[in-house]
């Protein structure tokens, strides 16, 4: 069996998370809380959402657009959506998908809602798989037993896609400016003031929950003006933070070792299979994973699930609509506080954001997603131009058909 090297962690980084390609392609994953349409205050179990989901795809076949059905610990249900060559293909396809969960839902009562954080809701665990038992022991044993459940069973994001790049240069180029979009990404959809029928104090209470929890793994890669390799910041990371569970080869999940990957690399024990899933045990708001994968974006109500992907991608993938980005997220790339507790009433932070989506909605035509420009165009009209986010459009808390928790941890 092959054991690793600290050099062998860095080649597979190198040459798996940082694989460079042709550019182009683009991918989404939205997560909704599944809400019975009668009473949003009560959970529907998750093996009923399964139970429906699978009836349809026995019937009538996996999503026309190809995306993946998952589920959270806490029952959100997850598409994600396959590669696409360009926005305007994947926002037919996934909107498509979106349509069709929707309608296998609709009869039985219950509905996809979009919240950074469950507004009513206290987390419940449902989750089957050991993987995400090991997660929660892991998260008690930390200290993090509030944030760990709220993140896994509470939260929900759209995650957005984009391609390393073809060489080098540029890659470090689009892993430095995904960074710097972090904050104005966070503030200008954050949408989840409410948590469990009690407002936190901040406008993404999703963003808080992440960095109240185990910093090791989730705050982000690229910090104090970093500009070095994105490869070897990368594997420091992953060499640095905890190791969360084992497989082990008799099949037994062992939950927080105590150690570091390095430390366990020292054993001489971890092979390429551990690397990879130690790896898939990282949160960071930007992920390469052959692709980067931004994941500090609030989960959005209706169609507006598209407006952050659009944005992101066309920051990212059109030139011009870069070098505006650079320079209006400058000034904000550390502001990651500000964007989760003020969102866009921070003025810096508000700058960054008209800036930004200025830049892409003036890229969108280039990038042949024109269809895109009026809902990106209403969104930035309605809260960017506005200084306001779906946040502020909260209506006073709805109380919880459970017990109430008398403390917010946020």
């Amino acid at each position: 069996m092959i054991r690793l090297t600290v050099d062998d962690v860095y080649q597979h980084i190198h040459g798996v998370c940082f694989k460079t390609g042709p550019p182009g392609t683009v991918g989404a994953e939205t997560e909704w809380f599944v809400v019975d349409a009668a009473d949003p205050g009560a959970h529907v179990p998750a093996g009923r959402v399964r139970a429906l989901m699978d009836a349809d795809a026995a019937a009538a076949g996996p999503p026309a657009g190809g995306s993946t059905v998952t589920y959270e610990p806490g029952g959100q249900l997850e598409l994600s959506s396959a590669p696409y060559p360009g926005l305007a293909a994947l926002h037919a396809a996934l909107t498509a998908d979106i349509a069709r969960v929707r309608d296998v839902l609709a009869p039985a009562g219950l509905a996809l809602a979009g919240h950074g954080v469950d507004p009513v809701r206290r987390p419940r665990f449902q989750a089957e798989h050991p993987r995400y038992r090991c997660m929660r022991d892991y998260f008690v044993s930390g200290g993090f037993p509030d944030a760990g459940e709220a993140m896994m069973c509470s939260t929900a994001s759209v995650q957005v896609c984009v391609d390393i790049r073809a060489d080098r240069a540029d890659a470090a180029r689009r892993w430095r400016l995904a960074h710097a979009l972090g904050p104005v990404l966070v503030a200008a959809f954050a949408n989840s003031p409410v948590r469990a029928g009690r407002r936190t104090g901040l406008r993404s209470s999703r963003q808080g929950i992440w960095t109240e929890l185990d910093p090791c793994r989730t705050l982000p890669v690229l910090r104090d003006g970093d500009g070095g390799d994105p490869a070897e910041a990368w594997t420091r990371y992953a060499l640095d933070a905890r190791v969360m569970l084992v497989h082990t080869a008799s099949g037994e999940w062992v939950s927080d070792p105590g150690m570091s990957f390095l430390e366990w690399l020292g054993k001489g024990e971890p092979g390429p299979d551990d690397l990879a899933y130690h790896l898939s045990t990282l949160f960071p708001p930007v992920r390469p994973r052959g692709w980067l994968e931004l994941r500090m974006i609030d989960a959005l109500p209706g169609p507006y699930w598209a407006v952050p992907v659009a944005v992101t991608a066309a920051l990212l993938d059109d030139p011009a609509a870069t070098a505006l980005a650079e320079a209006a997220t400058e000034p904000v790339a550390d502001r990651w506080a500000q964007a989760a507790r003020c969102a866009l009433a921070d003025p810096p932070l508000a700058a960054a954001a008209r800036a930004c989506f200025a830049a892409a909605l003036d890229a969108l035509p280039r990038l042949g997603a024109s269809g895109l420009v009026p809902l990106v165009a209403e969104y930035a009209g309605r809260y960017v131009e506005r200084g306001r986010c779906p946040a502020d459009d909260e209506p006073a808390p709805v109380k919880s058909a459970e017990e109430e928790d008398p403390t917010c941890p946020l």
